[in-house]
């Protein structure tokens, strides 16, 4: 690609934040709200026009598992969150915290109360569009584009929740990327369906995959709707006659690659009208007269770059259920790798590895520190882990979690040196024991840094 050389020229700039969150989906959320909290002047950039990501603007159905099927143990800020959302939601029992339907509309304000509520300040529709660093190899600025054109942003400690891995990777940081031969798990589309006949679709047993009775199965081997090529559909009743729809995969989908994403929009609009017409054709006692109202305006995108930080989580920390001194939260969902094209899902025993009731592990805090940035952390399903075990710590109830944790050191960090690796980790585990959070009082040692 031919490369342009751009004019030097000053922007405005803005230095009045302590703390810059980049990302606005769950684990920006709380990073912002508890850098708020915690007294730091806090700014949350979002690429869109709500918060939330994937459960609002991506219209997934359903929380992923608050529960190690014993007890909560997405708590804090998290909790809040899970439960500020059902309460909206008559038809869902008081006590479901496992796959619990989202309204998505209401979580956008559950989102916007609980960022501004604590005083952070939220910026939509501007995106990150450089980092600027300086000669110690401390980010010095984010550069930001919006319809104010381009600014930039000085704080003294960074928060990246941006998904994959932006801010960090821009920043120099080393990341990996898929599996070995850069193979990422396919994205989904997520869809609404409004006019749903309720009584019929619990009759039949919603259009769930099922070893014994997998509807879809019918759906695919038809081949009268070519766009769904495999068994994944998963849905939830999220409001009066109106089912979410988790369903279908789009292979060769890279969200850091503006055209992959762009093609997989385009199939992915595609896959929810068959889907609506399948459902139609196959169950008109439950779908002859729905209608498709929605389809997200974010694409479901399970991985991209996964930071090298200061630990890295194992599958082996998985399996173990390791604790470890350091840890800022746990985390129970099983491990949860979506197939290559062709291959059925769940596609063999090592892409589906289930923890038992009660069982759990740790996230280390050095699992958020990049390697060679001193003033940056991360969040969300970008953090430092193995390919397997990010199968697991990809999902919305621990990014939630992590999130907290981040936003509540880089208070710390900002209120000191900047350092995000000067600050006292027990504090830090202490405030969040006090604020919710779900941890041992007693960890076992942590293993050595990887």
């Amino acid at each position: 690609m031919a490369k342009y050389v751009l004019k030097e020229r000053a922007i405005p700039l803005e230095t009045g934040f302590e703390v810059v969150v980049v990302g606005g989906g769950p684990a920006g959320c709380t990073a912002a709200a508890a850098a708020a909290r915690a007294g730091a002047r806090t700014l949350l950039i979002e690429a869109t026009g709500a918060l939330g990501g994937m459960g609002t603007s991506g219209l997934v159905p359903a929380w992923c598992p608050f529960t190690d099927k014993e007890k909560i143990i997405y708590g804090g800020m998290a909790e809040r969150v899970l439960k500020e959302c059902m309460a909206g939601m008559p038809h869902v029992p008081s006590d479901k915290f496992d796959w619990t339907p989202i309204d998505a509309e209401r979580l956008k304000r559950v989102y916007d109360d609980l960022v501004t509520g604590h005083g952070a300040a939220v910026r939509f529709h501007t995106f990150m569009a450089a980092v600027e660093m300086e000669s110690d190899g401390r980010v010095g600025a984010l550069v930001l584009a919006s319809k104010a054109g381009l600014t930039a942003v000085q704080a003294r400690v960074y928060v990246d929740c941006s998904g994959d891995a932006d801010l960090a990777a821009w920043a120099g940081a080393e990341f990996a990327k898929g599996d070995d031969s850069g193979d990422l798990q396919p994205a989904t589309h997520c869809f609404t369906l409004t006019n749903v006949d309720l009584y019929a679709y619990e009759h039949i047993g919603g259009i769930q995959y099922h070893p014994k009775r997998n509807l879809i199965d019918q759906i695919v081997a038809c081949g009268r709707y070519p766009e769904i090529r495999d068994t994944h559909a998963c849905n939830n009743i999220v409001g009066p006659g109106t089912i979410g729809f988790n369903a279908g995969h789009i292979w060769g989908v890279d969200n850091t690659d503006p055209d992959s994403v762009s093609r997989g929009l385009i199939a992915g609009r595609r896959i929810a009208k068959a889907f609506r017409d399948a459902c139609a054709d196959f169950f008109p006692e439950a779908f002859a007269n729905a209608f498709l109202v929605s389809t997200g305006a974010l694409l479901g995108v399970r991985e991209t770059r996964r930071i090298r930080g200061d630990y890295c989580l194992t599958v082996d920390d998985f399996r173990q259920r390791r604790s470890f001194a350091d840890e800022i939260c746990r985390n129970c969902y099983f491990v949860d790798i979506h197939p290559r094209q062709g291959q059925p899902h769940p596609a063999g025993e090592e892409s589906c590895i289930h923890l038992g009731p009660g069982e759990s592990h740790g996230i280390p805090y050095r699992c958020l520190t990049p390697r060679g940035l001193d003033n940056v952390l991360v969040a969300g399903r970008c953090i430092s882990t193995d390919r397997m075990v990010q199968g697991s710590t990809r999902v919305m109830p621990v990014c939630l979690c992590m999130g907290e944790a981040a936003g509540m050191a880089a208070a710390m960090a900002a209120a000191g040196a900047a350092d995000t690796r000067r600050i006292d980790v027990q504090r830090l585990r202490a405030d969040l024991r006090a604020a919710g959070a779900y941890l041992p009082q007693e960890p076992s040692p942590a293993p050595p840094t990887a």
